[in-house]
């Protein structure tokens, strides 16, 4: 059986520590892989190297940096088509869904080419007779970044690429469910002329991601994840006196308007609340609909629409969405479903009683679920569910609509379908949610812009990528 080990230095290297973690192949249900988990000297070696390479690294000129990025853009376009298979194999999401994230990333690799610019500082004459002031930022240090299994390549990539190119040296830890893709990339980048030491990637588990919080050498962690995990990992880094961005989960609503095109909606809303087994942090995972004449037409048309969808592994391209990432998951997310019939709402479209083909029956699949007159008092409304199931909760007013997406402790992202400009502006404007689409149903942000929510989405003052991103991983300095 493969086993998977870390890569330090721009080398793959055996690690210290016997503990093995399982990765799954989520399809087939079935053990294909081991990775090694990290012992604190693995960690320590990781954080010597990249805080030696940072003396040397911090001092090449911004544009030096960025012409490695150029040619590291070049090496995932050309290796596209294997990383997406190594992402599909381990995550069990589906070809072209697997694609799409990896361009997500590297737009975020294109925005990082362009540092020689977004590091230019300011500059005043004569502030005083004779003294004149300017801006610089500098880079932090060794910073670090904890990444989840459900964006394997594209959320390291939203991460590393412009910390290192604004001057920092950087130490991964990703998903121990997932990990292939994301060495793979690491060997891209150093084959693309990095010198050894500025990226290093650790796997390993909670354990790891302690040692990395208590790590003084390191200036700030960046992580995405549970809104649980990424509560914690903020308090014990800001305690320890890192800098940090923690991005955690979310419920996101889209408000369906009377007025809106109940076609055009239901076909959108199916991609945004299923695609990719709805295990995404902008996952459309509650329609909130204004009026029960407008429900009663919508709940037919996305009965009728959910029914269509075709469940199995990435190996079809015909198929619209894959398994969950692991049993556990799997039986997480059919707890919370019965929990909602349990509690009086109406499951319209039951993804328990999905039964894949015969060589897929160990895979850990649900199909799509449709669940009407949920109450925001329930536990399945309440939890980020993660997986491939919608939820409908019906009101009467966009301003009733607007109160319950403000009363929810989420804040990642939100939409609303709509024909009216005005109703358009009161929803962007009285919205609490960090992403906000306009009869889009995932509004996540181009790689030029910022990606966060509020709430108990986001803790810290800076979301990830784009400007936000420059200045996380830098500090100013005026003159």
């Amino acid at each position: 059986m493969k086993l998977i080990e870390h890569f330090v230095g721009g080398k793959i290297i055996p690690g210290t520590s016997d503990k093995k973690g399982k990765v799954f192949n989520p399809a087939t249900g079935e053990q294909e892989k081991e990775v090694r988990l990290a012992s604190k000297s693995d960690l320590d070696q990781a954080v010597v190297i990249a805080k030696k390479a940072f003396d040397e690294w911090s001092l090449k000129p911004s544009l030096q940096r960025a012409r490695i990025m150029f040619k590291f853009k070049e090496l995932i376009e050309k290796n596209s088509d294997e990383l997406t298979q190594l992402i599909v194999a381990e995550h069990g999401k589906v070809y072209e869904d697997a694609k799409g994230s990896l361009t997500r990333g590297l737009e975020v690799v294109e925005f990082a080419c362009g540092i020689p610019h977004l590091l230019k500082g300011e500059f005043s004459e004569n502030v005083g007779t004779n003294v004149d002031s300017w801006s610089i930022r500098q880079p932090l240090g060794v910073v670090a970044g904890i990444t989840p299994f459900n964006f394997p390549a594209m959320i390291p990539l939203w991460m590393y690429p412009l910390a290192i190119v604004c001057g920092n040296c950087f130490v991964l830890k990703p998903s121990e469910k997932d990990p292939t893709s994301t060495m793979f990339i690491a060997e891209l980048l150093y084959e693309a002329g990095l010198p050894e030491g500025v990226l290093n990637v650790v796997n390993g588990n909670d354990k790891t991601v302690q040692l990395l919080l208590e790590d003084k050498r390191i200036s700030a962690v960046s992580f995405v994840g549970s809104t649980r995990v990424a509560r914690s990992v903020y308090t014990s880094a800001v305690n320890q006196g890192k800098r940090c961005q923690a991005l955690g989960g979310a419920k996101n609503h889209a408000v369906v308007m009377p007025d809106s095109d109940v076609d055009s909606v239901v076909n959108q809303l199916i991609g945004a609340a299923f695609g990719s087994s709805g295990q995404r942090c902008m996952a459309i995972s509650v329609a909130v609909l204004v009026g029960d004449a407008l429900a009663e037409k919508f709940i037919e048309k996305i009965r009728l629409a959910s029914n269509g969808l075709r469940v199995g592994a990435f190996n079809n391209a015909d198929n619209d969405f894959g398994p969950v990432v692991t049993r556990e998951h799997k039986s997480k997310i059919e707890a919370l479903i019965t929990s909602a019939e349990d509690d009086g709402a109406e499951i319209v479209v039951d993804g328990r009683l999905f039964k894949p083909s015969d060589d897929l029956q160990g895979g850990f699949f649900l199909g799509p679920t449709v669940i009407d007159k949920t109450k925001i008092w329930m536990e399945s409304y309440k939890e980020e569910i993660f997986g491939p199931v919608l939820q409908i909760v019906r009101v009467e007013t966009l301003s009733e609509a607007i109160q319950l997406i403000n009363k929810n402790a989420y804040g990642n992202g939100c939409c609303v379908f709509t024909g009216d400009g005005n109703t358009a502006r009161i929803f962007s404007e009285e919205v609490w949610a960090g992403m906000i689409g306009i009869n889009v149903p995932l509004p996540v942000p181009a790689a030029t812009q910022s990606f966060g929510g509020w709430k108990d989405s986001l803790f810290g003052d800076l979301h990830i990528y784009g400007p936000d991103g420059v200045r996380f991983y830098t500090r100013r300095k005026t003159i």
